[in-house]
């Protein structure tokens, strides 16, 4: 009887510890709260509304102390982040480890429930010769961050490092899963060390979006969606394992790549998660029905109990982060950068989501119909966005101009496209020109808010403006 009592108090124990967040947080949502606009509300506004949303955590892209003393007291578990460039010197010297674990946690800790540190955001995505020196510099500074919270008698935060989908070289299929050769040996299996036996979770920003969207006439878009039904369903021909969505094919492509280097039980948590609700006109998909459907529908299968897991790993509880909080208007590259939110600037939502997950499906209001699910086929240019600051238009202009490849040649004096003599124009002439030039090295259409793409031929006269056909 006394020891059929011993294990009955152990596993009630075990339970309360696990689903009451003090250990693997089950049934809760978090949310990435990043601060790139000029636009946004305050953090206590911005606190708040994470609050009346009914996260369960925040991540921050560094350990802001006004946003730390706010989430003081609150139920929210808070994720912090080391910033790439401090890695070098935390990897060196242990007293700057312990400094920063002094300046960026005790002062809130434990009134503020900080239970991760993310060291660094993405390292292994960045690859010039500096980069490649932070890499190696990367698993250091995470022994570095445990061992000063161990002095302080430290816990249970958790120590980890955020990686994107293209630290792997083979995701197809999920069973194929590798890690790039670049980083395997040298990065990899130190840092699945540390994890291991850290007991931390690999971090990993997985998209759906960006795999079905430089794919789509050929991967189904419910299959992106978690709507796929079973003749949309993937069977991974060696494991035998049949995937329902995309989410977990992505997932489980890490989970065998780790188990390929001899770490299989190490947890995976998702850093960033979500789907664009606005992009450019060459960004097939990003809309507000596709979004919602893509969160609401992650929201219910991460918030299931029993926890779902994956084909690999079923029952497997999943720390999941969605991006983002808000729309971000300072973000650079294409549009989609810009689109990520649940909110709006001003705080309302963008679309209904129930972030605890108990809300209904069918429960929702209609949504506005998707109209760029499929590519759009035609040309497109690249002009002056309305509003566009004429000093800043000024910069711009000559900066396009300055590229070569005879951008700006019909703006010269005398040629066909130098009248109206307008910075305007003369500007939005510039934009297309440079877009249709360099767009397959990766140039787009923003020049920092000044630029937007347009179907609408800008030409005019004897001028023909330059065109990205699609």
């Amino acid at each position: 009887m006394d020891f059929c009592f011993h294990v009955y108090i152990f596993v009630f124990i075990y339970f309360i510890y696990v689903f009451t967040g003090a250990g693997v947080l089950i049934n809760k949502i978090g949310i990435n709260y990043g601060q790139l606009g000029s636009n946004l509300p305050s953090p206590y506004q911005s606190i708040e509304l994470i609050k009346s949303m009914k996260a369960g955590l925040v991540k921050i892209y560094n350990s802001n102390p006004e946003i730390l003393k706010m989430l003081s007291g609150s139920n929210l578990k808070v994720c912090i982040m080391v910033q790439n460039n401090e890695i070098i010197s935390i990897a060196s010297k242990q007293t700057a480890a312990d400094k920063w674990v002094e300046d960026n946690v005790l002062p809130y800790y434990p009134q503020t429930m900080i239970r991760f540190i993310l060291v660094g955001n993405e390292i292994l995505s960045h690859s010039s010769e500096e980069d490649q020196l932070i890499w190696h510099r990367l698993v250091p500074a995470m022994y570095r961050i445990k061992s000063a919270l161990n002095a302080q008698n430290i816990h249970n935060i958790k120590v980890g490092t955020p990686l994107a989908m293209d630290i792997m070289q083979t995701t197809f299929p999920p069973s194929n899963g590798t890690f790039r050769d670049d980083i395997t040996h040298s990065v990899m299996v130190p840092m699945l060390k540390f994890l291991n036996q850290t007991k931390s979770f690999f971090f990993i920003d997985v998209y759906p979006y960006f795999p079905w969207s430089s794919n789509s006439n050929k991967t189904c878009l419910d299959y992106a969606l978690f709507q796929a039904t079973t003749t949309n369903y993937y069977t991974d021909p060696n494991s035998g394992l049949t995937y329902t969505n995309l989410l977990d094919q992505m997932l489980d492509s890490v989970n065998f790549a780790m188990e390929r280097l001899g770490y299989s039980n190490i947890r995976v948590a998702i850093a960033e998660t979500g789907w664009p609700n606005a992009g450019d006109i060459d960004e097939v998909g990003a809309n507000i029905y596709n979004a919602a459907t893509y969160n609401r529908n992650l929201v219910k299968k991460m918030t299931a109990k029993p926890a779902l897991g994956t084909p690999a790993r079923p029952g497997s509880v999943i720390p999941t982060f969605i991006f983002s909080l808000y729309d971000e208007n300072q973000k650079t590259g294409p549009g989609t950068e810009r689109h990520w939110g649940l909110l709006h600037a001003n705080g309302v939502p963008i679309y209904e989501v129930d972030l605890t997950g108990k809300r209904p499906l069918s429960d929702y209001k209609p949504l506005p119909v998707a109209h760029n699910n499929q590519l759009y086929n035609g040309k497109v240019w690249c002009v002056v966005a309305k509003g566009a600051n004429m000093m800043e238009l000024n910069k711009a202009l000559a900066y396009a101009c300055s590229q070569g490849n005879g951008t700006c040649d019909a703006l010269i004096p005398g040629k066909e496209c130098y009248e109206p003599l307008s910075v305007y124009w003369h500007s939005s002439y510039a934009f297309s020109s440079y877009w249709a030039q360099f767009r397959s090295k990766g140039a787009n259409c923003y020049f920092n808010g000044l630029a937007q793409q347009t179907i609408i031929n800008p030409s005019r006269g004897g001028c023909r403006f330059p065109s990205v056909s699609l």
